[in-house]
């Protein structure tokens, strides 16, 4: 697993050894960078399920401002720390060890302009973290779902679904405030 493009492209990066997190591939990673385009510089970006902390990484490497990743799996946290000091940018990102659903109640940060969603496979609806996401988008903002593709996307949140990409058992959905 790599940084592909931007200030640290071609950095290596670790991923926890346990089987609770799937890596993006490369060609996930294309696609979605190249679908968001140049609506990821400056803005601040939050990466929920953040796993290794790949796809917030290579956000700040394509010119982020600032991305705050939200996990709750001790080794995968580990990960994205090791991570951030490898790439070398770790003072553009704030790391919380986090239930996903717990951290977005209790969350006062400013809002973000881009949120990036990879919950586990085996988290077969995401109605309340999309609900208890709306709050903290910014006028705007972005939503990408990384998700198996038969898992369902709900809709009537207030989010409109732009665009929908297909790559084996993975999906992205890209949602956008109607």
């Amino acid at each position: 697993m790599r940084v592909i493009a931007g200030s640290a492209r071609g950095q290596l990066l670790v991923a926890p050894k346990d089987r609770l997190t799937r890596p993006i591939s490369d060609r996930v990673k294309e696609a979605l960078f190249g679908s968001i385009g140049a609506r990821i510089l400056d803005v601040r970006v939050l990466d929920l399920y953040a796993g290794s902390g790949a796809i917030g990484i290579e956000a700040l490497s394509r010119g982020a401002a600032w991305v705050t990743f939200v996990e709750r799996g001790r080794a995968a946290v580990a990960a994205i720390r090791e991570n951030l000091q490898r790439t070398q940018l770790g003072d553009q990102a704030d790391v919380h060890t986090a239930d996903v659903l717990a951290f977005l109640s209790a969350a006062t940060d400013p809002a973000w302009e881009v949120v990036i969603l990879d919950p586990p496979y085996a988290e077969r609806t995401l109605d309340l973290p999309l609900e208890r996401l709306i709050p903290h988008l910014a006028p705007g903002g972005l939503v990408v779902v990384k998700h198996f593709w038969r898992t369902p996307i709900p809709s009537g949140l207030g989010l409109s679904r732009t665009r929908n990409r297909r790559f084996g058992e993975t999906a992205l959905t890209f949602l956008e405030e109607e």
